[in-house]
């Protein structure tokens, strides 16, 4: 089973906000999820990204693989991947 640290969309329709969770690379985008580990809403001046550190790096460490735009967040937040 492969684990990916990816996006989940919640929020209103025309006003997304993303959920970072972790879920099997399986799953459809807005389906089952194993983890919450943070949130991103792109629609704040600046952009809010909110992530539980201790967890996301707990994840990476068990080998969970993250989309291109969550590395893109964890970089943006200091956390290598």
């Amino acid at each position: 089973m492969s684990v990916r640290l990816r996006l989940t969309r919640v929020g209103g329709k025309k006003d997304p906000i993303w959920r970072v969770v972790v879920a099997d690379q399986r799953s459809p985008r807005d389906g089952r999820v194993i983890e919450t580990v943070g949130r991103y809403n792109p629609q704040t001046q600046p952009s809010t990204i909110v992530l539980d550190e201790d967890r996301v790096r707990a994840w990476l460490a068990r080998g969970a693989q993250p989309t291109g735009t969550v590395r893109k967040l964890l970089r943006t937040q200091g956390i290598s991947s």
